[in-house]
């Protein structure tokens, strides 16, 4: 059969596709026969090139394995071997990462007459990413109306994390796996996080705090390259296994002392910023293209509302925090006091009240200028940091702090105190006037505040007794 002039007659980027039909229906190689001039053009984009032209040519020699041309690929074997050797027509709108562009893609079956061969003509369109709607054609009705259900939930009025928790275990429940996660990175501390999983009863694999220890996120940074700008990672069985054993030794072995031998994998990805992972794992092989197919959709919704959480989070920080301490600030400290004193707040065993006051800093600020003083005021809650490193810190207003302490005893408030003022001596010009007050059960929260604030009044009048040149004037 002329397979290059079957290429030829094809408008839009096309090549003919040979797949070699295994004795245990795996496939086998899977070769490029042919292909038109456009589509010839386009292996320079996919060798590297940055743009697709007729000036980057790739050497084309016929009948060589795919990945002389691009990289070695489990779903696009995937579709080959459904489309060649299973003769089902595949029509796919591809969101690769390792492209500026999405790619149509449609996979037609050929008659063979070599026993040992399927084929299939194999046509390409690159569209924008911004379009969409291409994704409808992804998808089937079923798994259209599980993905509308997903959505709802993520928009209910619950804290994110609950949320989070129902979308993973219906994930996991439409997709008939013995485990669904949602895995988190974090780049700054290098750590990773569970914000959902789920794991059927009776299942034997264990809850993934079980391997986050400080070597984890050093081995989930390598499993972008081993989807290799793929859109995700899909392992059906142990061919497929194999592929993670070459590509990545170190997962492979994870996955396998974990009991994984089936995983669908995609990266949660919004704005270009890698924000994590959902994965399914130990599906029955049938269920393969509908998991594929329902995280595909489902990850682009989680991975936005992941984003807009985080962004809600830092908004919220920012309105909370003292930006020149990195303390709380007024607005935070007046909502939680209001939050305990009506009950609707609570707080970790026996609160005790510090509060504290820094001497002299008018004088900085007077006769050393105010970069001296925010030093100040930034040595000043340094201090208070890592002495109450457990409990909440307030900037009140101008020099004086807020602490409240979880479970707290009469003298673990003195010890604090001590400490924060033996500490300030190794600043310069940092001195602490400090008061505290531990009230009982039912006692007034204000009544407490108060107490300790005329302590700590106390404690600067004694101060400024002592050093009259740094009053206040």
């Amino acid at each position: 059969m002329d397979w290059q002039n079957i290429a030829d007659t094809f408008y839009p980027m096309a090549c003919v596709l040979s797949v070699e039909k295994k004795t245990d229906g795996r496939p086998g190689a899977i070769r490029m026969v042919a292909g038109n001039q456009k589509y010839l053009d386009s292996l320079a984009l996919a060798a590297g090139s940055e743009e697709l032209s007729s000036t980057k040519k790739v050497d084309f020699v016929p009948q060589s394995e795919y990945t002389r041309y691009i990289p070695k690929d489990l779903n696009f074997e995937d579709v080959c071997y459904r489309c060649a050797i299973l003769h089902e027509p595949v029509h796919n709108c591809v969101h690769a990462p390792r492209y500026p562009f999405d790619i149509m893609v449609s996979l037609v079956p050929m008659e063979s007459d070599d026993s040992r061969l399927g084929y299939c003509i194999y046509t390409q369109v690159l569209v924008s990413k911004s379009d969409d709607n291409l994704m409808s054609l992804n998808i089937s009705k079923e798994t259209a109306m599980e993905i509308i259900g997903t959505c709802i939930k993520l928009r209910e009025d619950k804290p994110f994390e609950e949320i989070l928790r129902e979308v993973v275990q219906n994930i996991r429940e439409i997709c008939g796996a013995e485990y669904c996660c949602v895995l988190l990175m974090d780049d700054t501390q290098r750590k990773c996080s569970v914000l959902g999983e789920s794991i059927a009863p009776g299942s034997p694999l264990a809850r993934m705090e079980t391997y986050l220890n400080d070597d984890f996120y050093a081995l989930a940074e390598t499993w972008m390259d081993t989807i290799s700008g793929s859109f995700c990672l899909v392992v059906r069985n142990q061919h497929d296994m194999d592929f993670v054993r070459e590509r990545n030794p170190a997962w492979y072995r994870s996955l396998e002392a974990a009991g994984v031998h089936r995983l669908v994998l995609f990266p949660l990805i919004t704005r270009g910023q890698l924000l994590g992972y959902i994965y399914c794992s130990n599906f029955p092989e049938e269920n393969t293209h509908h998991i594929r197919d329902t995280l595909e959709l489902t990850t682009i919704f989680i991975a936005s509302e992941i984003a807009n959480n985080r962004f809600i989070e830092q908004l919220k920080s920012m309105s909370q925090m003292d930006l020149l301490t990195g303390v709380m600030n007024r607005n935070a400290m007046n909502s939680r006091i209001a939050g305990i004193t009506e009950g609707k707040e609570s707080v970790s065993g026996q609160i005790g009240i510090v509060f504290t006051d820094l001497n002299g800093l008018k004088y900085v600020n007077d006769h050393l200028g105010h970069q001296q003083g925010d030093a100040m005021l930034k040595n000043a809650a340094m201090i208070l940091k890592s002495t109450f490193s457990e409990d909440e810190i307030y900037r009140a207003g101008g020099d004086e702090f807020l602490i409240l302490v979880h479970d707290s005893t009469e003298s673990n408030l003195q010890k604090k105190i001590a400490s924060i003022k033996k500490k300030s001596r190794l600043f310069e010009n940092v001195s602490f006037a400090a008061g505290y007050s531990l009230p009982q059960p039912g006692t007034d929260l204000r009544d407490a505040l108060s107490l300790a604030d005329a302590r700590m009044y106390e404690d600067k009048e004694n101060y400024y007794q002592l050093n009259p040149e740094m009053r206040r004037k």
